[in-house]
């Protein structure tokens, strides 16, 4: 169950909410970037075109070249993490589940760190031992944001840190002040992260039709930490992020800051601008750029520490159109669009969050991811019902510490909810 995915639960011609990919196509500005290069396909990839990706990376998040390295997309990464040689490696979950098994699969002793509800990051439940820890920020799937501080609380001496940022940048600005903490209140310190039930507000199921309401052992949302968002009239039904001619470009970089989270403006909790010895990130392009099939990512991190990731590796592992990509989507125009694009992602999840909210859905927040955690009763018969109505929603029982009536769905505009919300509708009375 593992290697469960989304892609799986979405079979072709099917409204899709089980994968968290933005659009079916990269925007037209990235197709004609990579189009231009078909002509080079003839030759190697070349040892120029990687260095210009390296150092796009680097500038983007105000590091140094030798501290990328880039990957045919971050699962790579994960698939190399067990030739750091770890003792004992923590993962702390529900999350994406694909670091796990690479690790169980060469051997390595695992322990699972199962967060309950509101899924608030504590490093005191990791055990001391473990000299390698892997997370997601945001996490997958329950769009949790946790703050910057409280993952750097787990760094500790010959223990390496490994986040999963894969979707930090759809992460809206406005995210912000909902990172796992109790209703904004700053108590976002080591030892400080704890159940923030209390401070969240849920409200009760709407009544269906006749007054029926859905069997719900808890029914609502919580209302604390929602992030703002901009008028929906302004958002784009572009089907990837476009990049506006002539348009304010952000700067995303400030090097030498001592802040990790002031290295990536715009990127709330980010630690991908933090430079030190026992910190990895991970990201991809993956999501934002609809590049699933591309396979482009990159990590962050020593150069040490990556060398060691990279020992046994062939030669030429991206092949031009990767290593095109990562440059294009790594300059400050594209950057800049990626940031309009996290704050429509804001608009149509609070939108969403509404919506599913009022028909009685069970909605975790707050939320800063492209998806939502949702719960509901009689899972997987409300999954096979909407894929009857040619809806695809993600099981979420693969991941650890997640059930049977967990679901996730992707944040989508307000066409797409139309139909959702009609079929949840249908199946739920």
């Amino acid at each position: 169950m593992l290697r469960h995915h989304g892609d799986v639960d979405a079979r072709p011609g099917m409204l899709d909410f089980a994968v968290n990919v933005r659009g079916t196509a990269p925007p037209r500005w990235l197709r004609d970037r990579l189009a231009a290069r078909l002509d080079d396909l003839g030759r190697y990839p070349s040892a120029e075109d990687e260095a210009a990706a390296r150092t796009a990376v680097a500038a983007r998040h105000g590091r140094r070249p030798d501290e990328v390295l880039l990957l045919a997309g971050a699962a790579e990464g994960f698939a190399m993490l067990p030739r750091l040689a770890p003792r004992l490696a923590a993962v702390i979950h529900p999350s994406f589940t694909e670091p796990e098994l690479a690790l169980r699969e060469a051997g390595v002793p695992v322990t699972r760190v199962i967060l309950e509800p509101p899924y608030t990051l504590d490093p005191a439940l990791v055990p001391e031992e473990a000299d390698l820890v892997v997370l997601g920020n945001p996490t997958n799937p329950t769009s949790v944001l946790h703050p910057a501080a409280v993952i750097e609380a787990l760094r500790r001496p010959g223990r390496l840190v490994v986040v999963d940022e894969a979707f930090a940048d759809a992460v809206a600005e406005s995210a912000a002040g909902g990172a796992a903490v109790d209703g904004g209140s700053g108590d976002n310190v080591p030892g400080a992260a704890r159940n923030v039930a209390s401070g969240a507000a849920m409200r009760g199921a709407a009544a269906g039709p006749g007054g029926a309401r859905p069997a719900l052992s808890s029914v609502g949302r919580t209302l604390s930490s929602t992030p703002s968002a901009p008028d929906a009239s302004s958002i784009r039904t572009a089907p990837a992020v476009d990049v506006v001619p002539g348009a304010p470009v952000r700067s995303t970089s400030c090097p030498g800051s001592g802040s990790a989270t002031s290295h990536t403006v715009g990127e709330p909790e980010s630690l991908a601008g933090l430079s030190a010895p026992d910190v990895l990130v991970l990201r991809s392009l993956t999501k934002t750029w609809a590049l699933a099939g591309l396979r482009c990512g990159y990590v962050l991190g020593a150069p040490e520490v990556l060398a060691r990731l990279t020992q046994g590796r062939p030669h030429w592992p991206l092949g031009t159109l990767q290593l095109e990509a990562i440059s294009a989507t790594a300059e400050p125009a594209a950057v800049a669009a990626s940031r309009r694009h996290a704050d429509e992602i804001a608009a149509e999840r609070a939108a969403m969050i509404d919506r599913l909210a009022d028909l009685g859905v069970e909605v975790h927040t707050p939320a800063a991811g492209p998806f939502l955690l949702l719960r509901v009763p009689d899972g997987e018969l409300l999954r096979k019902r909407l894929a009857d109505r040619g809806i695809a929603v993600r099981r979420a029982d693969t991941f650890p510490g997640l059930g049977p009536d967990h679901l996730r769905v992707a944040v989508r505009g307000a066409a797409e909810v139309d139909r959702l919300i009609e079929g949840l509708r249908a199946a739920l009375w």
